[in-house]
């Protein structure tokens, strides 16, 4: 059943094309796609440093961590400041 208001015309639901929830869903999920890969490089980053401190062998994984680390947060800071711009 269509919700036709007082107007007679039908309304549009949350996530129809030509809503503002419809133009922000890439920007939210985009937000939630980068804070994930944020968080996963960290811990990466955080665990194979901590291995590195206790005498593991495998610092090419804590530098590659950190270097990922470091590439992500750099571009989501140039897409959140372009994002502002705009």
């Amino acid at each position: 059943m269509v919700d036709r208001g007082r107007t007679g015309t039908p309304r549009l639901t949350d996530l129809e094309p030509g809503t503002v929830q419809r133009s922000q869903l890439r920007l939210r999920v985009t937000d939630i796609a980068w804070t994930a890969l944020c968080t996963v490089l960290l811990l990466w980053a955080v665990h194979s440093s901590v291995g590195l401190v206790r005498g593991a062998t495998a610092w090419a994984y804590c530098a590659v961590a950190w270097v990922l680390l470091a590439v992500a947060l750099t571009l989501r800071v140039l897409t959140l400041r372009r994002r502002t711009r705009l």
